[in-house]
């Protein structure tokens, strides 16, 4: 298998066996000790993965690292490992101070599924307080596979890895401000498209009233283009025929009963997809239909609920899902009333991550 491959099967098994990993110790036999192997190092030779590698810091002794990398004898990686249930921002300050103590140029913080990498591109031999890059293996991209195969042991070097992470530290920063812009616009940025459109005084009042136009427009502009590209890959380009000849029928139930997917179910499910576009991969967002309700499920997991389109009746509900996965309807108006529940859709996405 390639890296790619390897990688994939390997964030495949973390996603089955993640809840059978019960301490630090299983996190890191069975997680990340097989990460390091698909990165290509030999884990079973201590000058290459050295485990409890000392990193006494000032007066204090007995320090040690989970692991430390070497190639040909030179440190180039510290890994610190906690299980898979912990907030890995709680301990960035013990790996701050083993990485002022250590040659190695980057520092990994690891709970066997969110792997974050530190530099040094502030402050010569002072951690940086955010990680350049940031991966989660159950939402892997193409271009965090990219990335990671930079770490492995057949393509490591120092410089090529420092030249792109400075400007993926600035490009993560506008992304996260993008983020925040669209889901809540600031008063200079609603100032700044104001001046744009309105030839009037912008005012206190004109920019609370333009505020929620804006957001609008940012949402209505992201579900178009979400809108193109399901289209894209839903629609393949082949030629048209005679829909009346070859029309399928429509899925039954077990009990016989026929499931018609309407149009304002596949637009409701566009606008999830456009609310979740920033959060997640939209190949993990799946819509299966049911006869008395649409659901849209995480990873096609009927266990992962992220909603459920009610949109047979007289009324309109979106049910969303807490952490504990109990439902809450909500009714609506308009198929635009969707994205003022926003904040509890990528919640619960967040919940399944």
């Amino acid at each position: 298998m390639d890296f790619k491959d390897k990688l994939t099967a390997l964030a495949e098994r973390v996603a089955r066996q993640r809840e059978d990993v019960r301490t630090e110790e299983a996190t890191k036999t069975s997680f990340i000790l097989p990460f390091l192997q698909v990165l290509g190092y030999d884990i079973f030779n201590p000058s290459e993965v050295r485990p409890e590698a000392d990193c006494d810091y000032g007066t204090k002794k007995g320090e040690k690292i989970d692991y430390l990398i070497s190639i040909d004898d030179a440190p180039v990686m510290l890994v610190e490992c906690k299980h898979e249930s912990a907030d890995l921002d709680e301990f960035k300050a013990q790996l701050y101070r083993y990485y002022s103590v250590s040659k190695a140029k980057f520092g990994i913080l690891t709970n066997g599924i969110v792997y974050k990498f530190f530099a040094d591109l502030d402050k010569d031999n002072v951690m940086d307080d955010k990680p350049f890059f940031e991966v989660n293996l159950l939402d892997l991209k193409g271009s965090h596979i990219d990335k990671l195969k930079e770490f492995s042991r057949e393509r490591y070097d120092t410089a090529t890895i420092l030249s792109s992470a400075t400007e993926m530290k600035y490009v993560n920063a506008f992304r996260a401000m993008v983020a925040q812009m669209v889901q809540n616009p600031s008063d200079d940025i609603v100032r700044l498209f104001v001046k744009q459109v309105y030839n009037g005084v912008a005012t206190q009042k004109i920019l609370w009233d333009f505020k929620p136009l804006l957001m609008r427009a940012f949402q209505q502009y992201i579900n178009d283009n979400v809108n193109d590209r399901l289209k894209s890959a839903l629609t393949p380009d082949v030629p048209s025929v005679d829909k009346t000849k070859n029309e399928a029928p429509a899925e039954e139930q077990g009990d016989g009963r026929k499931i018609e997917t309407t149009d304002e179910e596949v637009q409701g499910f566009y606008i999830v997809c456009a609310i979740l576009c920033s959060a997640v991969d939209l190949e993990r967002v799946i819509m299966r239909d049911a006869q008395s309700y649409c659901a849209i499920l995480f990873d096609d997991n009927n266990r992962k609920p992220i909603c459920r389109l009610h949109f047979n009746g007289s009324k309109k509900y979106v049910e969303t899902f807490d952490a504990n996965k109990v439902g809450t309807k909500h009714q609506i108006s308009t198929l635009n009333d969707i994205y003022k529940l926003s904040s509890e859709l990528v919640s619960t996405v967040k919940n399944y991550m």
